[in-house]
């Protein structure tokens, strides 16, 4: 059979962008611990069924969510489901009447307010930022001490004293879908968690090195942080106080999703939400670099597909699972990645969703 010019260049452009692709990434070998059942709290159920959706005009991505004295609802979105390039802050008051907060120029993921009422920020593209309540804005840091950028800033929690912690998901370049693909096959510690010191305007590095570091809480006696691991599905403690001040452990790992976002509860235990659950096709394939290689060339059709499914977790102060809420087919919920609770209700966002999910909570 004779081999025509044309066909030589169709089979080009299949293959050679594959082999290029597999040459970009240099995955780690990693062995998960076998996933857990949905068994005990974690059995499935579809209680995130019940969610009524708050309008986003459009937007898509509220990566964390957070609500000021009067009660209005602020969180970062970026324009398109898959462009996360173009981002606003959306403020949305208690009739649901949309507003431009602030026009960050990318996605802005962390949110929490200090006590002078500045609206402290993670920007994609500026680093960790303060708007004040007249709107100025005050580029606090955006690279760490060894001068890398925090081009995927991330998780961000204000203390008591007013410490500024928050996490870097990875320092080498900006978020896209394919570079996240890239962070989760690759298993490599590019992210980091960090402290700023209003007063000092200094930055610390509490932990150099994080498996696509997320979500960051803090205890309410204010003695830990919990910070969370996407990459290798678990949430890491770092004391704060006491004889451990300064160091970190393993709070709960081998969890049954990819975990997100992090936040605290009244009560003192902590809601986790996850982009969906564990794969178990990634899952064998983690310790097989060369297939890890494989895979991420494909074309992005042909690429492995997230599944839809809601799931957020109550977690106790002890790192004991308490309570799990799904939507197990992603009806209402596809991804459940931001959970914060208010006034009885939950409140969840996800990197693509194009609404916020409210949840009244049954006593």
């Amino acid at each position: 059979m004779r081999i025509t010019k044309s066909i030589l260049i169709k089979f080009g452009a299949i293959i050679l962008p594959s082999i290029v692709a597999s040459c970009t990434i240099q995955p780690q070998s990693w062995k998960p611990i076998t996933k857990p059942a949905f068994v005990g709290q974690t059995a499935l159920n579809n209680k995130l069924r019940s969610i009524e959706k708050i309008d986003l005009g459009g937007w898509y991505g509220p990566e964390d969510i957070l609500f000021n004295s009067l009660g209005n609802l602020y969180c970062g979105v970026h324009k398109r489901k898959d462009d996360f390039s173009v981002g606003k802050i959306l403020k949305i008051d208690s009739m649901g009447k949309i507003e431009i907060f602030y026009d960050a120029g990318s996605w802005v993921s962390g949110l929490s307010f200090d006590d002078k009422g500045n609206l402290i920020a993670l920007s994609h593209k500026q680093g960790l930022v303060s708007i004040s309540p007249e709107k100025k804005v005050t580029e606090l840091a955006n690279q760490d001490i060894k001068q890398r950028r925090f081009l995927i800033s991330n998780g961000l929690v204000i203390s008591n004293n007013q410490s500024v912690y928050f996490t870097n998901t990875s320092y080498e370049s900006p978020y896209t879908i394919k570079y996240g693909r890239k962070l989760i096959l690759e298993m490599k510690p590019n992210g980091g968690l960090y402290k700023y010191d209003p007063l000092s305007k200094n930055i610390e590095t509490l932990i150099d090195g994080l498996y696509f570091g997320n979500g960051v809480a803090v205890s309410k006696d204010q003695t830990f942080l919990l910070v969370v691991e996407t990459a290798k599905y678990r949430i890491l403690r770092y004391w704060l106080n006491g004889d451990k001040a300064g160091s970190y452990e393993i709070f709960l790992e081998n969890l049954p999703g990819f975990p997100n976002g992090i936040s605290l509860c009244d009560n003192g235990s902590f809601w986790l939400g996850f982009t969906t659950k564990r794969n178990d096709a990634l899952d064998n394939i983690h310790s097989k670099p060369a297939m890890k290689k494989i895979v991420y060339s494909l074309p992005s059709a042909l690429q492995p597909k997230q599944d839809k499914f809601g799931m957020v977790m109550n977690i106790s102060e002890k790192g004991i699972i308490l309570e799990t809420l799904f939507d197990t087919l992603g009806v209402k919920l596809p991804e459940a990645g931001a959970v914060k609770e208010k006034n009885g209700y939950l409140y969840i966002g996800g990197d693509n969703l194009p609404y916020i999910g409210k949840l009244k909570l049954v006593p």
